[in-house]
């Protein structure tokens, strides 16, 4: 995330709403907060599908195909972001 700059903002659905996490990245410097304001990149998912892509249960890009997740805006944000969470198992292995 060195050479990245940006915010990206998760709404995650719950049975208590929705909550929010905004994620700033500075050429690699990562802050998080929980401030409800305009991102880059906003991710939108319910809590559990999130948790898991988040713990690498399941793959991000079969949860924006399957529409268990939405991206707006700047997708290299979150492209770049998804490196961050584990890879789902390999099926066989």
């Amino acid at each position: 995330l060195e050479r990245m700059t940006g915010t990206v903002r998760f709404d995650l659905r719950g049975d208590g709403g929705t909550t929010r996490w905004l994620v700033a990245i500075e050429k690699g410097d990562v802050a998080v907060s929980r401030k409800n304001v305009k991102a880059d990149c906003v991710v939108r998912a319910d809590k559990a599908s999130f948790d898991r892509i988040a713990s690498g249960e399941a793959n991000p890009f079969a949860a924006v195909l399957r529409g268990a997740m939405r991206v707006e805006g700047d997708a290299k944000l979150i492209i770049s972001f998804q490196r961050l969470f584990p890879a789902p198992p390999r099926k066989g292995s």
